[in-house]
């Protein structure tokens, strides 16, 4: 019986700090999803999200908009896009994105490719190799703004000098959306500040 209410009294201990650490990163996510970095950076580096056959979802379309603003108010110099292929589209997130892109009226020289990815880690690791090869220093992290937290902490581990940059027009602003997106993102910041994966 003892033993019994010391487990009982572990668990509910345990299930506490549990729900203090998650709500401490809920609260550390949602107020950085509010920064936007000011200055300049040699390029726009967007994360990636899914596409449907060839065409970029709503999700990416906006961080892309975003993107494409930034370039034309002479804020960055170059777009970089992101994302490898999925098994049922037709093509990479990166030339899905970069398409988009063009026929938007942006040239084709200021995107640059990371086609490779399929996580946010890989998509900033895999981008760094392409950022050394075309002399990039800084970027702007384009994504969601509850993204950003996560993002611009693996950017910087990875050695990447980077400011968040998310995008005013995302796709995630009812309730119903941002709160599962909050919860995927305090679960997955765990989970990298726990493992680095």
């Amino acid at each position: 019986m003892r033993l019994a209410r010391r487990i009982y009294r572990a668990l509910i201990a345990l299930l506490v700090l549990v729900l203090v650490v998650g709500g401490g990163m809920a609260v550390d996510i949602w107020r950085f999803a509010g920064e936007t970095a000011p200055g300049t950076a040699d390029a726009a580096l967007v994360l990636g999200a899914a596409v449907i056959g060839s065409t970029p979802t709503p999700v990416l379309r906006e961080r892309l908009r975003h993107a494409a603003d930034l370039l034309q108010t002479g804020q960055v110099q170059k777009i970089v896009v992101t994302g490898g292929l999925s098994p049922e589209d037709d093509l990479t997130e990166a030339e899905a994105s970069r398409n988009w892109l063009v026929a938007q009226g942006i040239a084709s020289a200021d995107v640059l490719l990371e086609d490779a990815s399929r996580t946010t880690i890989e998509n900033l690791a895999f981008a760094k190799p392409v950022l050394a090869a075309n002399a990039i220093d800084t970027v702007l992290v384009v994504s969601d703004p509850l993204h950003m937290r996560r993002a611009v902490m693996i950017a910087a581990r990875l050695g990447i000098m980077a400011q968040p940059s998310p995008t005013p027009t995302s796709r995630y602003q009812s309730w119903q959306t941002t709160l599962p997106f909050l919860a995927r993102e305090v679960w997955f910041m765990g989970q990298y500040l726990v493992t680095g994966t």
